[in-house]
C-alpha cells in the first residue's frame, strides 16, 4: 500500500476528487440549465485528464526514463538500463537503447583489454620507447627506457624532449625525423649503473591518415653485448692469427737454416729439430684447443653422459700431471672425499681438471703448492683448485675466461699454454648446468671453484 501513494496517478485522482467537490458546491448555487452544462463540461474534463494521465503512463513517462538512460550513457556509465515496462513502439525503443549499452559495454570491456595488452607489450618489449608529438612533447616512456635513462614515467610524459634528455645526439635524430620524415638511426654510449652501455637509437615518424606529420616514435636498443661479442671477435681474429704466427715463423725459419747451411755438427742439427719439434706441437695443440672450442659451442654437440667415481678422474688426472709438476718442481696436495659418484661426461670432466692443474702449474713459481679437493655440496660435486702463485688483479678477474687472455704473457707462454684453457673450461662446466667462479689476490694466489650437478 505504501508503493502505491508514490505513483503520480493516485495524485490526479485526489485532484480530481477536490475538483468534484468544489464543483458540487459551485453546483449548489446555479440554475439548472447551468447545472447540465456544467455536468457535460465536467464529464468532459474527467475524460480529458484520464487520457492525460493514459498518455503519461504509457509514453511520456517510458521516454523519460530512456533520456535519462541515454544520459548516463553519454556519461560514460554504460552499466544503465531501462527496465520500465512497455509496449508498442516505445518497448522496441527501450529494448534498442539497451542493446546498445549492452554493446557500448562490451566495446569497452574490448578497448580495456586491448590497452592493457598493448601496455604490457610496450612495457615489457626489450627496447626503449619514447612517443613524441608534432610539438615535440613526450606523451609515453616505456619501463627499458626509464631503467635506461633513470628517473620516472611522469618526469617525462608532458614535457619537450630536448627539456629532459640530455643528449645531443637524440636532439639531432630527432630534429633529422621531423626535417626529412623519413626513418633515422644514431649511435652513442651511455653510463647506466656505472657501466658503459652502446644505445642505438632509431627515430620513426607518424603520419596521419592524411599523410601529415602527427610525431615521431624513438625505439632505444642496448648493443652492449653485440659490441662486445664484435670486439672479442676481432681480438680472437688477432689473437689467432698472432699466436699462429709465431710457432711457424720458428718452424719455417729453422727449416730454411737447415736447407741452406747443411750444418753437419750432430748437436746444432738435434737442436734445430728439437726447435722445429716443440714448434710444431704448440701448433698442434692451439690447433686442437680451438676445434675444441668450437665442438662445445655448437648447438647440437652431444655430452656422452655416464655414472662414474669423481676420485677415478683425479687419479688419472694426477698422473697425466705428475710429470709436468716435477719439472716445475711443485707440491700437489689432493684431499678427495670418498665414492662421489657424479653423472657426467666423464672426458670432459677429466679435461677440466686437467686445464685448472696445467694453469696452476704455469703461474705458480718453483717450490710452491698446489691444493686440490673435491666435495659433495647439497647436490653440487664442489671441485677447487688453489695455488700459490702471483694470483690475478681483482679488475681483470672477469677476463680470466677469455680465449687467449693470459695475466701474465711471458709466463704461460713459456710454458706452453695456448690461452685457451679456462675458455674450454667454462664452456664445459656451462654444458654441464655447472657454474665457475674465481677468488684471487696478487702475489698470495688463487683458488678456482667449480660446481657440478651430480645428476645431470
Amino acid at each position: 500500500m505504501h508503493n502505491i501513494f508514490k505513483k503520480p496517478l493516485f495524485t490526479y485522482v485526489i485532484g480530481i476528487l477536490l475538483v468534484v467537490l468544489l464543483t458540487g458546491v459551485i453546483i449548489s448555487q446555479l440554475t439548472s440549465d447551468l447545472i447540465i452544462l456544467f455536468a457535460v463540461l465536467l464529464v468532459e474534463f474527467v475524460v480529458l485528464v484520464l487520457m492525460l494521465l493514459h498518455i503519461f503512463e504509457k509514453y511520456m513517462k517510458p521516454i523519460k526514463k530512456a533520456t535519462k538512460t541515454v544520459d548516463e550513457l553519454v556519461k560514460g556509465n554504460y552499466r544503465a538500463r531501462i527496465h520500465h515496462t512497455a509496449n508498442g513502439s516505445v518497448a522496441e525503443l527501450n529494448n534498442k537503447i539497451n542493446i546498445l549499452a549492452r554493446n557500448l559495454s562490451e566495446l569497452t570491456i574490448q578497448e580495456d583489454i586491448h590497452e592493457k595488452q598493448l601496455a604490457t607489450v610496450i612495457d615489457n618489449t626489450e627496447s626503449g620507447l619514447v612517443l613524441i608529438d608534432e610539438k615535440g612533447y613526450i606523451h609515453l616512456v616505456n619501463r627499458k627506457f626509464i631503467s635506461m635513462f633513470g628517473n620516472s614515467a611522469k618526469d617525462y610524459n608532458g614535457y619537450l624532449y630536448y627539456e629532459v634528455l640530455d643528449n645531443e645526439k637524440i636532439h639531432h635524430l630527432v630534429q633529422q625525423t621531423f626535417l626529412y620524415e623519413e626513418n633515422m638511426k644514431e649511435s652513442f654510449t651511455q653510463i647506466i649503473d656505472f657501466n658503459k652501455k652502446y644505445i642505438q637509437i632509431i627515430g620513426a615518424p607518424i603520419f596521419n591518415e592524411k599523410k601529415v606529420l602527427k610525431g615521431a616514435v624513438l625505439v632505444f636498443y642496448d648493443i652492449t653485448e653485440l659490441k662486445k661479442l664484435e670486439l672479442m671477435r676481432k681480438d680472437f681474429v688477432a689473437n689467432v692469427s698472432h699466436e699462429l704466427k709465431t710457432p711457424i715463423t720458428s718452424i719455417k725459419g729453422f727449416a730454411e737454416t737447415l736447407l741452406e747451411n747443411k750444418e753437419d755438427n750432430p748437436d746444432v742439427l738435434n737442436k734445430f729439430h728439437k726447435i722445429i719439434f716443440d714448434e710444431s706441437d704448440r701448433l698442434q695443440l692451439l690447433i686442437q684447443d680451438l676445434l675444441t672450442i668450437s665442438k662445445l659451442e655448437k648447438n647440437e654437440f652431444k655430452l656422452i653422459v655416464t655414472d662414474f667415481e669423481i676420485g677415478k678422474v683425479v687419479d688419472e688426472v694426477v698422473a697425466v700431471m705428475s710429470q709436468q709438476l716435477e719439472m716445475n718442481m711443485l707440491n700437489l696436495v689432493v684431499n678427495v672425499e670418498d665414492n662421489i659418484t657424479i653423472k657426467a661426461d666423464y672426458e670432459q670432466i677429466k679435461q677440466v681438471l686437467i686445464n685448472l692443474l696445467a694453469n696452476a702449474v704455469s703461474y705458480t713459481p718453483e717450490n710452491g703448492e698446489i691444493t686440490l679437493v673435491v666435495e659433495l655440496i647439497d647436490e653440487y660435486m664442489h671441485l677447487s683448485v688453489t695455488d700459490t702463485g702471483i694470483g690475478i688483479d681483482k679488475e681483470v678477474i672477469p677476463r680470466v675466461f677469455e680465449r687467449f687472455y693470459r695475466v701474465d704473457k711471458a709466463r704461460s707462454r713459456n710454458t706452453g699454454g695456448t690461452g685457451l684453457g679456462l675458455a674450454i673450461v667454462k664452456h664445459i662446466i656451462e654444458v654441464h648446468n655447472g657454474k665457475i667462479k674465481v677468488e684471487s689476490e696478487l702475489n698470495e694466489g688463487s683458488t678456482f671453484h667449480v660446481y657440478i650437478p651430480t645428476n645431470l
